[in-house]
């Protein structure tokens, strides 16, 4: 960092800084699905990138069908934003009545059997849309970016990607904590058996919860068609990085997951410009395994009794 001026150093810490806010928001939308899966019903879901795959291709599909109408180029993301929602939602739905219900408190089981539907999934997206990635169609008013400096420029795709991420996670906090459901998910997570005896249907919880997070997932999908291009692995670049943004956050905690997905952005972002990306990785990973043994519950712990 020697041969940068102050000037030039605030400036790359800035940029460095916006970027890390996209994958951030990137990260966020995956991990609140993964906390809602893994935090409120420890499922350790493998195959959780796939979901977001599934939002990808199907925004990518919107784009190709409604983004090829008359005056819908710069209208259709708002149309793909609730099918990819809607189509990770369905298959989740699907896969938790026919796969993950067979497994509660088998944890060795549910890891293996959803890397295994991981792979075939990734294997049905090369049979679908073929080995070569696609992008979306990107709508005029997220090109280009904003510049708040001469040396500073803010892509506007990161900023439409940020303010849709906050508005998921409001509602998923609505939904955990200020809805007659969520009330039914935290009973179901607290105590199984005494939700069943006061007439909560646990096993539609189950089913509803489960789908939720590969619906938001779906979500963080169609987000990450407007900053990369999606192929049948991209998930599967996430996962690693989403399970670590869970559990250094704290499993079921919301503040915890923010806080650690943007942490953990952040660092890397940053670190990547100076180090490379690899050794980025490397060092943000040591550093959590380090947390995480001082504090084993992460950053912020669930206050649920188990």
């Amino acid at each position: 960092m020697s041969g940068f001026s102050t000037q030039e150093l605030l400036a790359i810490f800035a940029m460095q800084g916006f970027a890390g806010v996209s994958f951030f928001s990137v990260l966020l939308l995956m991990a609140l699905g993964l906390a809602i899966i893994y935090g409120q019903m420890r499922v350790i879901n493998m195959a959780h990138g796939e979901f977001m795959v599934i939002g990808a291709y199907a925004t990518y599909l919107c784009s190709i069908t409604l983004g090829a109408l008359p005056g819908m180029t710069d209208y259709y993301l708002f149309f793909a934003i609730p099918i990819a929602f809607g189509s990770a939602f369905l298959v989740g739905y699907v896969v938790e009545i026919a796969l993950i219900r067979h497994l509660y408190h088998r944890p060795l089981d549910t890891l293996l059997a959803t890397w295994g539907l991981a792979l075939i999934m990734q294997q049905g997206f090369r049979s679908a849309f073929g080995a070569r990635e696609v992008s979306v169609l990107v709508p005029d008013w997220l090109r280009g970016s904003y510049r708040p400096t001469m040396m500073i420029d803010i892509p506007l795709n990161g900023i439409a990607i940020l303010v849709l991420t906050l508005l998921v996670t409001v509602g998923v906090w609505w939904f955990l904590f200020r809805s007659r459901w969520g009330l039914r998910v935290r009973c179901t997570t607290a105590n199984r058996d005494m939700s069943g005896a006061v007439g909560i249907n646990t096993k539609r919880v189950d089913r509803v919860t489960f789908a939720l997070g590969c619906g938001i997932a779906g979500i963080a999908g169609a987000a990450f068609t407007t900053i990369s291009s999606t192929g049948p692995t991209s998930g599967s670049l996430y996962i690693v990085d989403t399970f670590l943004v869970v559990v250094f956050g704290g499993a079921g905690s919301l503040v915890g997951t923010i806080a650690s997905a943007f942490s953990i952005a952040q660092a890397q972002s940053l670190m990547e410009f100076f180090l490379g990306s690899s050794m980025a990785k490397v060092l943000t990973l040591l550093t959590v395994i380090g947390i995480l043994l001082l504090r084993p519950e992460g950053l912020v712990a669930s206050k649920v009794r188990r």
